[in-house]
């Protein structure tokens, strides 16, 4: 008998492939911070979890929104380093959290599958 892996892994494997291309946009507003006219993008997470939920397609072509800056600057650059860093920060945390869970799952389907 053939394991879904998709199905016994449940929305962890997707949820770590969403914390990655979270941290990729996150680090691109961090390197432009100090460019002209930059727009701070992000990831909306929860919309994409929501669309998972409902069963519906997320493609590897993720939505990124613009982010409205608290302050506004001189340059038009809407990064604004302290949030940004701080937003890297909690996705790391999360992304652990995301990484533990699909550990204790794995490590749940070994030992259903050697039998203890």
């Amino acid at each position: 008998m053939a394991i879904n892996l998709d199905a016994a892994l449940g929305v962890h494997g997707q949820t770590l492939d969403f914390r990655v291309e979270r941290a990729k946009v996150l680090s691109g507003n961090l390197a432009n911070a100090e460019t002209p006219g930059y727009l701070a993008r992000d990831l909306d997470f929860s919309r994409l979890m929501t669309q998972l939920e409902r069963g519906q397609a997320t493609d590897r072509n993720y939505d990124h929104a613009y982010r409205v800056p608290y302050q506004t600057s001189a340059d038009g650059n809407t990064v604004e380093l302290g949030q940004e860093q701080a937003r890297f920060s909690q996705n790391a945390m999360d992304f652990q959290t995301s990484l533990t869970f699909l550990n204790m799952k794995i490590q749940g389907l070994q030992k259903a599958i050697e039998g203890r």
